[in-house]
C-alpha cells in the first residue's frame, strides 16, 4: 500500500521546516494553522531573496507555531516571536521584493524581526511576508497553461518525493563508502512510501483522497543538498553519485530528485501521515 509518510511545511524560504502529522492542502502548497508554505523570505537590503545557497546558516533558523505567533531560535541568539496574524492592508508597510524571475511587493516585517535576521545572517537583510494582494504564478512552460499560485517557494506549490528515491540514492552512498543522508537535506514537502524509486517521475496523477495532484516538473537540484540541515555546514554532497544517474534530459541534463506538483482538486483537503494515496502512472 503506498502512503504520505511525511508532512513538512516551511514557513520561512530556506529555514527550518515544522514536520506535520497533518496539513491543508491548497492551491498555493500546505498550510497549518493559517501558516503557509513559503510565506515568509529573508532579503538583502535591495529586495532580492537569500537563500542556503549563499547562506547555509540559515537551516539553523527553526520556526514553532503557537495560536497567534510563530517563533524562531537559532544558535546563540534570544528567540524572536512575530505575528501570524496579517494586520490590515494599510497598517502594513511594504517593500519591493525579487525571487528569481518574479517580482512583486511583500510585506515588510519590521526593524525588531530585520535586526535578528541581520545577526544571524551576518549581513544587512529584512524578513518579509507575502502579501495576500500579491500574484505569483509557477511556469506555464511547465503547468500547461494552468495557473498555479505559489508564495515565495522557488517556483511551484508542492515538492514530493518517494522515500524508495532516496532509498536508492543512500544505498549507491553506501556502497562508495559515503553515509546515507536524511530525506531533508531534499527539503520535500511531502514523502510518499510503498512506490518504486523514482515512480514518482512517471506519476500522471496523484490522488489523497479528495486531493488530485499533478506531478509538473522534475526538481532540479541546487547545492542545498550538500549541506547539512543540522549543523548548517557542507558535506557529505551527494551530488556528485547524482551526476551520475540522475542526469534528465527533460531539463538539459540537470539532476533531478523529486518532482513539482500542483493541485488540480480538492483545495481545503487534510493530508495525514499514514494516509493512503493511489499514482496513475504515464509511461
Amino acid at each position: 500500500m503506498s502512503t504520505i509518510t511525511t508532512l513538512t511545511l516551511y514557513p520561512i524560504k530556506s529555514c527550518a521546516g515544522i514536520s506535520l502529522q497533518a496539513a491543508i492542502i491548497t492551491a498555493a502548497g500546505l498550510s497549518h494553522q493559517h501558516v503557509h508554505d513559503r510565506e515568509w523570505m529573508v532579503v538583502d537590503q535591495a529586495g532580492q531573496f537569500l537563500s542556503q545557497r549563499s547562506h547555509p546558516v540559515m537551516a539553523l533558523i527553526v520556526p514553532s507555531l503557537q495560536a497567534d505567533s510563530m517563533t524562531l531560535q537559532a544558535p546563540g541568539m534570544a528567540p524572536l516571536e512575530i505575528p501570524t496574524v496579517q494586520p490590515e492592508a494599510a497598517q502594513a508597510a511594504s517593500m519591493d521584493v525579487t525571487i528569481w524571475d518574479s517580482s512583486l511587493s511583500a510585506r515588510d516585517c519590521g526593524d525588531a524581526a530585520a535586526g535578528w535576521f541581520s545577526q544571524v545572517m551576518g549581513q544587512s537583510c529584512r524578513l518579509v511576508r507575502f502579501d495576500p494582494e500579491a500574484r505569483r504564478l509557477a511556469s506555464k512552460k511547465w503547468t500547461l497553461d494552468v495557473d498555479a499560485p505559489t508564495r515565495f517557494a522557488d517556483g511551484y506549490p508542492v515538492l514530493l518525493i518517494s522515500q524508495g528515491s532516496l532509498d536508492d540514492l543512500n544505498q549507491k552512498l553506501q556502497a562508495q563508502g559515503s553515509a546515507a543522508l536524511p530525506m531533508n537535506r531534499f527539503r520535500p514537502n511531502i514523502v510518499i512510501d510503498g512506490v518504486d524509486p523514482f515512480e514518482e517521475d512517471f506519476a500522471a496523477i496523484i490522488q489523497a483522497g479528495a486531493a488530485r495532484l499533478q506531478p509538473v516538473k522534475p526538481c532540479t537540484r541546487c547545492p542545498i543538498p550538500s549541506i547539512d540541515q543540522a549543523t548548517g555546514k557542507f558535506g557529505p554532497d551527494p551530488m556528485d553519485i547524482l551526476l551520475t544517474y540522475r542526469g534528465n534530459p527533460r531539463v538539459d541534463g540537470a539532476v533531478t530528485f523529486g518532482v513539482n506538483a500542483l493541485l488540480l482538486e480538492g483545495a481545503g483537503e487534510i493530508l495525514h501521515i499514514g494516509q493512503s494515496i493511489e499514482l496513475e502512472l504515464d509511461f
